[in-house]
């Protein structure tokens, strides 16, 4: 690095010595007699400028601390004295003047007149005068401020003219340091000591304890309670207790809930182990994280708790403000078989719509089969009890324009209303219901989302941060297999005059179909029950399929995209290069032939519409393609998602899916 230009003069002497021995040895040659008077003088003359070397930082320091001699007596003692730490810099970064407290204080004996500042921090002169700034010398941290003294109104000796001391001034810095390591060093301490408080839940306890002796009870019991407390007894200052049969309460530190983060909850892999009966233990955990008050934290924690349990549970979610984190979530969602909640929700729903004055029921945008179908059901069923109801849809943006015509067909032609319409229709009065989405920004219309004042939710896909939170009824199973299930459950427990017909019973089949892949994925015990329910109503079945055969020229474009596939670490992952107004059929289904491909667990169907990039994601359960599609902004469930990037080129899109699959391998084996 170039030395600093106060540095010259001792390069000037060192040449200036330098050539002196070489003229008193080139005398040697010429006239021996004067080389023996010249080459002593030279050497003397050397040391004399050795030692004078040795001394010029003292040298230097004092001519430039004559500096201050503008300044009256008092004023040279404040700025040689100044209790805090100060140092002076040129505009080009050179030290020129520092207090005995810099001395003693931040250079403990160092010698630094002359010298860059580079050797003690990078940052910009300029960006001292502006705010504090932070600086690491050695083992101390210090908060620097800066001054510039043409900003200032200094008293200076008449001799000199104010213009020219001014000129002078603004040509150096003045900064100041404040030690405030020990600050920072307890402000550390206690961030790592904030209590953070957690809240475990055993998914499935109620199963477990059905089906296991007394004996084995125990065991289990004993085997959470055992794993639990080494779990808490690994931190220090921390604590468990149960206060419920399968909930627990814990509190632990900062410092040890980075450490749980770190091995991204390896709890819930312990905790996996224990099985009885076939089935594994599984735990969903809620932390309240970064609150003022304990009694916030345990408020944050039972939202965060609540968001894992909507999402499938086996998973933590940490909550910090406004803001979740989610781990885990690879296991498939806990059917139950019970259906008490149904009916209780059913009761709930029946009042709601006993009190209003008409219902609109609204589902998500470019809706689909289980969209439609569940909202075609709701709504005649509210028809068939005498109320006012309408599906809000846009019947040209939606990829179900067969059932559509289907149920209208069914003496049903006012049914499906556009959303500039029902949007004059809103009153105080109106209910709206919301089926197979809970996310605000996704709902087919958000001005008439925002206009109703009663809403209540009916979804099954896996709880995302940005819900719809005013919903006085939100009814959220995350384990059913679509909303199509779950509105036919809901029928059959809101009052004999809550009828359907047949053809209305077709379109709760397809949709259960759909999402189903024709009762394939994520089926239960009470998915079987609906369908037979529909079934017995009068569904027929080769109706249905018929809604899911393809013309030729679809079918060609599936088989093109399908054929474009790559496998990547066993997904295969498909670009379209061409664009096509079905494409949002299309592409699904491309997706889904992908997976009866041998030693595909995973497929990705990338195309472009509008100039956004959307993917569409199906798996066979063993890749959780939610997770995938989350990390990309979307989000479904674990065997069904997608989502959207705007302002991309599709192979940006598809390196980022890459890469996000990259991280599911590395974060979840």
């Amino acid at each position: 690095m170039k030395r600093p230009r106060v540095w010259n003069i001792r390069g000037h002497m060192v040449v200036l010595a330098g050539i002196c021995l070489i003229l008193a040895a080139v005398t040697w040659f010429i006239q021996p007699v004067a080389a023996y008077i010249l080459i002593p003088c030279a050497l003397a003359y050397g040391v004399y400028i050795l030692v004078r070397l040795r001394g010029l930082n003292r040298h230097l320091r004092g001519m430039l601390t004559g500096i201050a001699s503008q300044l009256d007596p008092a004023q040279q003692e404040l700025i040689e004295h100044f209790p805090i730490p100060c140092i002076a810099v040129s505009a080009s970064r050179e030290i020129l003047w520092y207090s005995e407290s810099f001395q003693q204080e931040v250079l403990v004996k160092r010698e630094l007149i002359g010298e860059y500042i580079d050797q003690l921090t990078a940052t910009q002169l300029e960006e001292f005068c502006q705010k504090d700034e932070s600086v690491r010398i050695g083992e101390r941290s210090y908060r620097v401020r800066g001054m510039h003294p043409g900003d200032l109104t200094v008293p200076i000796n008449s001799e000199v003219h104010s213009e020219d001391a001014k000129h002078r001034s603004e040509d150096f810095y003045l900064l100041y340091f404040i030690d405030v390591t020990e600050m920072e060093q307890d402000a550390m301490l206690y961030r790592q000591t904030r209590p953070s408080v957690m809240l475990i839940v055993l998914d499935n306890y109620n199963e477990l304890m059905q089906k296991a002796k007394e004996s084995e009870k125990s065991r289990i019991l004993s085997a959470v309670d055992s794993l639990l407390e080494d779990f808490s007894n690994r931190m220090t200052n921390s604590f468990i207790k149960r206060y419920d049969g399968e909930q627990f309460l814990m509190v632990v530190e900062e410092q040890h809930l980075e450490k749980i983060i770190q091995s991204r909850f390896s709890l819930l892999d312990d905790i996996r182990k224990i099985e009885s009966g076939g089935l594994s233990v599984t735990l969903s955990i809620g932390i309240g994280r970064g609150e003022k008050t304990l009694a916030e934290s345990e408020a944050s924690a039972r939202q965060a708790l609540d968001m894992a349990l909507g999402r499938g549970g086996d998973q933590a979610a940490i909550k910090t403000g406004t803001l979740y984190e989610f781990y885990g979530g690879v296991s498939k969602g806990v059917e139950k078989r019970t259906k008490v909640k149904s009916r209780m929700v059913a009761n709930a729903l029946s009042e709601l719509i006993e009190n209003a004055d008409k219902v609109l029921v609204m589902g998500h945008k470019f809706g689909d089969l289980d969209c439609v179908g569940a909202s075609a059901g709701m709504a005649t069923a509210i028809r068939a009890s005498g109320k006012k109801a309408y599906i809000v849809i846009d019947r040209e943006k939606n990829l179900s324009k067969t059932l559509i015509e289907m149920v209208k067909s069914d003496d049903n032609h006012d049914l499906f209303i556009d959303p500039d319409e029902a949007l004059f229709s809103i009153t105080s009065h109106t209910l709206l219901i919301v089926c197979d989405t809970h996310t605000r920004n996704l709902v087919e219309s958000q001005q008439v989302y925002e206009r109703c004042k009663t809403v209540v939710v009916i979804d099954h896909h896996r709880k995302m941060v940005n819900h719809i939170e005013n919903a006085v009824i939100f009814y959220h199973e995350p384990y059913a297999s679509s909303a199509s299930e779950m509105v036919t459950e809901l029928i059959q427990y809101m009052g004999e005059d809550c009828t359907i017909t047949s053809v209305v019973a077709q379109a709760l089949l397809a949709g259960i179909m759909l999402d189903t892949r024709s009762f394939a994925m994520r089926t239960g015990v009470r998915t079987f029950e609906a369908a037979a329910y529909l079934r017995r109503i009068g569904a027929d079945t080769v109706v249905v399929r018929k809604m899911f055969s393809n013309t030729m020229d679809s079918y060609q474009r599936k088989s093109r995209i399908v054929s474009n596939a790559q496998i990547y670490r066993n997904c295969a992952v498909a670009q379209s290069d061409f664009s096509s107004d079905d494409m949002r059929v299309v592409a699904p289904q491309a997706a889904d032939e992908l997976l009866s491909i041998d030693e595909v667990d995973a497929s990705f169907v990338l195309y472009e519409t509008s100039g956004v990039i959307n993917i569409s994601a199906r798996s066979m359960g063993l890749i959780n393609v939610q997770l995938i599609m989350e990390k990309m902004g979307g989000g479904g469930h674990q065997t069904m998602a997608a989502t959207q990037l705007r302002g991309m080129e599709i192979e940006k899109a598809k390196q980022l899916l890459f890469e996000s699959i990259d991280d599911y391998y590395t974060n979840h084996n």
